[in-house]
């Protein structure tokens, strides 16, 4: 299969790694939740060609996760988060949460605190029920509504393929 054609694949884990898959697109992310917006900040804070930055960018701004703006008195435009966008940042925190644990022998290079009261900021996965804590070993998967069952059909979940 083909990288383009699992934009197609029935996984929402799937689907986003085409967007988000690379190096340089989490990185340009990252960047984008420290308050860079214009592209030769981004340029100098990355180390990015220019061609790869502009890539990821128009890879962004087409998936709706950064919107190209005008800067309010300027000629120049800037790249600002949109609220899907912003919806991203767990995912970057559980990266940074993996990181200091198994790559950062050290300790933590950057604390993510709490402006409110400076507690360090982590991701929990929870039960929506529940409320319980989870890890990987306290889920099984179940037939969802997206998922085609083997004719094709998405009103029987009970005849789907996982």
């Amino acid at each position: 299969m083909r990288y383009d054609d699992l934009a197609d694949f029935p996984c929402s884990i799937t689907r986003p790694l085409v967007i988000l898959g690379d190096r340089w697109t989490l990185l340009v992310l990252k960047t984008s939740f420290t308050g860079i917006r214009r592209f030769n900040e981004f340029q100098r804070a990355l180390g990015v060609s220019r061609s790869r930055l502009q890539d990821r960018l128009d890879r962004l701004v087409d998936h709706a996760i950064l919107a190209k703006q005008k800067t309010p008195g300027s000629a120049h435009e800037e790249y600002r988060l949109t609220e899907k966008g912003h919806d991203l940042y767990p995912i970057l925190m559980a990266i940074k949460d993996w990181g200091d644990v198994y790559m950062a022998p050290e300790g933590p290079p950057v604390h993510y605190q709490h402006r409110g009261c400076s507690g360090e900021a982590h991701v929990r996965l929870e039960c929506d029920c529940c409320g319980s804590g989870l890890t990987a070993r306290d889920i099984e998967l179940a037939p969802g509504p997206g998922l085609l069952t083997e004719d094709g059909d998405r009103s029987r979940p009970d005849r789907a393929k996982t």
